[in-house]
């Protein structure tokens, strides 16, 4: 590993060293909201007298290279704002810098998006989808706007129940979805035993979701990524917004200074008042419960070419909840996150990314049962150094490479009455690198290539990923694709579906091998008419090598690390269909999903008493064959408007007891025994889950001083009493059957000032 230090120190100087060989003029700039100054990602770039184009990257960066002198016009598009255009004269071996500022548009449109929902003649690759933050504030929600809750509205992506807002993409758990903020990692993106994420939306500016095969810049899960990336803060004037809910408020502040912006926002529960009415009627209420988001950035201008940014979060979940007369549940868990970046347009051509990034991820709960303590400490610690470079030697080529080196360390400690039972401290340094290439051939067709190579020092693991995708534009107004990666995975989350405030991180060490898996995707992407999209995709993926607890291993004291684990496979396959309507007063997405997922691991489903660890493929819980959403924005008026969400889903896997035999007076124990009898392991389904909801927004000013906004929400509005499970009393005989519901009919109420 030390090795790699070096390697690393040549590529950051060759990335910040000067290309001078140009073989055309070039253009370049950052694409900005007039108003806000934020930088707009994935807006429209053409040359009118040419066919060159582009499109602004993550940081509203774009270039047109290889571009013959002469005078050209350039028309940049985005939805919500009006078309800009201007004429630019350019010299051949030289690159001019037009920044673009955007104006918006005076009427106020409704959900931008789910991209699905995006700038007509946007070139959206498989598998990718992108949502504005506009688009999250606007849905009906429970408690608070949430990142996680709104990407489970996408084909493809599916939910558990109303109270967890994990991802579970294309048949993978939680675990196999990168969360990126900043493009740094986050553990543990969820807040209230997974209720909603972590991500407040006053400070997020953009979210895309590759939802499978996902370039080679991108590695460490099997499933799919999500980026997250902070607003820059405003650099045109001083903006406040504060939001006021009845379970949760909301406050930011950006603003400019000489040569840069920032942005601060902070959100805090505010359930102490409602816990405290409650608590007189019902059971099992917190005596302590809150969490709190703190969120920042700094960015400031170097000079034209160069910009350092600093982002910081901190997140933390305290509770403590009384269970029955002689337990009580306490919590901590959270993140932190400090990442430090610098970013160097070099030419018109070439421009380079170099940051330092720490992740934090801490988890303590405590149980106590008859004054017995229970107490967990799992802890991670992720350092990291990574550079990124993208070169265009042509309009339609380019290169892109990176390089990743850092430090992992995970410690996971169990504590069982003040005695330590099981401890594991494991720090693995890792080194990641990858190369892609992106070339539009024979004018209709683009290749993107790439490979991914990782090495994981515990246990000495090298694997390298291929990664490939195609695209056939046979017409303007229809595009075919077709993608095939593999993946591979060093770290699993072990988490309960229900309730995640006991989820434990693990990570790969001697005799733990990474899990990997191969994807394949297929699909189709038609634009019938300006403002409206039809996608279709098909997908197929393995899982080879999952490790999780082996729950026959019941007591980790005595065991050593690699003994704890069970090893088994599963597979994924399906199909997704979506239709948007992008303009006009009514905008929307219909989407559904079939999917089919599936595990194996031994000991499981089998009934061979002479190979016990023979098995059977089972569906986990979160497998619903069928999947479907209609998410539906009207905009009555500048003061008015109005969004309806219906979900609909194959009820989920359970397992069934069909039979118990009871024993009286156990001679070892002198007391009764129960002896239950079930079926395959999730053999039966629940009832399937639908649910309205809706929402009404009311915008307006207060007094004069601010922008505001009043939104009253229904949540379930005709109260469909979707089941979450069951619950069975084998006191009684024959044993009783009690169905756990979900949210009933639900109001809420949130006023939102923008100063």
């Amino acid at each position: 590993m030390k090795k790699s230090v070096p390697l690393i120190v040549i590529l950051i100087l060759l990335s910040h060293s000067r290309i001078t060989a140009q073989r055309g003029a070039s253009v370049e700039g950052y694409v900005t909201d007039s108003q806000s100054g934020k930088t707009l990602i994935t807006a429209n770039i053409a040359i009118s007298e040419t066919t060159a184009g582009a499109f602004s990257d993550t940081t509203g960066y774009y270039s047109l290279a290889d571009l013959e002198p002469g005078t050209y016009t350039i028309i940049c598009s985005y939805i919500g704002y009006r078309r800009f255009e201007q004429e630019i004269t350019v010299d051949g071996g030289e690159s001019t810098r037009l920044n673009i500022e955007l104006i918006p548009e005076n009427v106020q449109l409704g959900n931008v998006t789910v991209e699905s929902v995006r700038e007509p003649g946007k070139r959206r690759n498989i598998g990718i989808s992108q949502l504005s933050s506009d688009f999250i504030r606007e849905l009906p929600v429970v408690i608070e706007p949430d990142v996680f809750r709104s990407i489970q509205l996408l084909p493809g992506v599916k939910s558990t129940s109303d109270f967890s807002s994990g991802l579970y993409v294309r048949g993978g758990g939680p675990d196999q979805t990168l969360v990126l903020l900043d493009d740094t990692p986050l553990y543990n993106p969820t807040h209230f035993f997974g209720f909603f994420s972590i991500f407040n939306t006053d400070a997020v500016r953009d979210i895309q979701l590759y939802k499978g095969g996902y370039p080679a810049r991108f590695g460490g899960r099997l499933g799919s990524v999500l980026t997250v990336y902070n607003k820059n803060g405003n650099s045109d004037r001083t903006q406040g917004k504060i939001s006021m809910g009845l379970l949760a408020s909301r406050a930011s502040v950006e603003s400019p200074f000489k040569r840069g912006s920032w942005m601060l926002a902070f959100r805090r529960s505010t359930l102490e008042p409602v816990m405290s009415v409650l608590r007189e009627s019902v059971d099992m209420v917190p005596d302590l419960f809150y969490f709190y988001d703190v969120n920042g950035k700094i960015n400031v201008d170097l000079s034209p070419d160069d910009r350092l940014s600093v982002t910081i979060y901190s997140g933390t979940d305290v509770v403590s909840v009384p269970f029955r007369e002689t337990a009580a549940i306490r919590l901590n868990y959270g993140n932190r996150l400090l990442r430090i970046n610098w970013r160097k347009i070099v030419s018109g051509r070439f421009y380079s990314s170099v940051s330092i990034s720490g992740s934090n991820y801490f988890n303590q709960p405590e149980l106590e049962i008859a004054g017995t303590p229970f107490k967990r400490d799992n802890s991670i610690y992720d350092f990291t150094v990574k550079t990124d470079m993208e070169y265009l030697p042509a309009e339609n080529h380019t290169l892109s490479a990176g390089i990743l080196s850092g430090v992992l360390n995970l410690k996971y400690q169990d504590w069982f009455n003040h005695q330590n039972v099981f401890s594991k401290e494991i720090q693995s340094y890792y080194l990641s690198a990858y190369v892609q290439d992106n070339l539009e051939i024979f004018n209709h067709w683009t290749l993107n290539t790439g490979v991914r190579f990782n090495t994981f020092s515990k246990g000495n693991y090298t694997r390298l990923e291929p990664r490939v995708s195609l695209e056939y534009e046979p017409f303007s107004w229809i595009r075919l694709q077709g993608a095939y990666g593999r993946y591979y995975q060093f770290m699993a989350l072990i988490t309960n579906e229900a309730f995640s405030g006991f989820d434990l991180w693990l990570t790969s060490d001697e005799g733990v091998p990474p899990s990997y898996g191969d994807q394949f995707m297929a699909g189709s992407k038609i634009n019938p008419f300006d403002g409206y999209e039809l996608d279709f995709e098909l997908y197929y993926r393995t899982m080879r090598n999952l490790f999780e607890l082996d729950p026959f291993v019941t007591n980790p004291a005595g065991h050593e690390y690699r003994e704890m684990f069970r090893f088994g496979r599963g597979y994924a396959y399906g199909a997704e269909l979506s239709f948007e309507k992008q303009t006009g007063p009514l905008t929307g997405l219909i989407g559904y999903t079939f999917g089919i997922t599936r595990r194996k691991f031994p000991g499981f489903n089998t009934n061979l008493p002479d190979n016990p660890n023979r098995a059977r493929f089972y569906p986990p819980r979160h497998d619903r064959t069928h999947d479907g959403n209609v998410v539906l924005n009207y905009q009555f008026s500048t003061k008015w408007s109005a969004s309806a969400v219906f979900s609909y889903a194959t009820g989920q896997a359970y397992t069934k007891p069909i039979g118990r035999t009871r024993f009286w007076n156990v001679p070892w124990e002198k007391s009764t025994r129960n002896t239950f009898v079930v079926e395959n392991i999730n053999g039966s389904r629940l009832p399937s889950y639908h649910r309205l909801d809706l929402s009404f927004s009311r915008f307006g000013t207060f007094f004069g001083l601010g922008e505001a906004e009043w939104q009253l929400q229904i949540i379930n509005v005709y109260s469909r009493r979707n089941t979450w499970f069951y619950s069975y009393n084998f006191a009684a005989n024959p044993a009783e059957r009690d169905d756990i519901h979900l949210l009933p009919l639900l109001p809420s109420i949130t006023y939102t000032l923008t100063l």
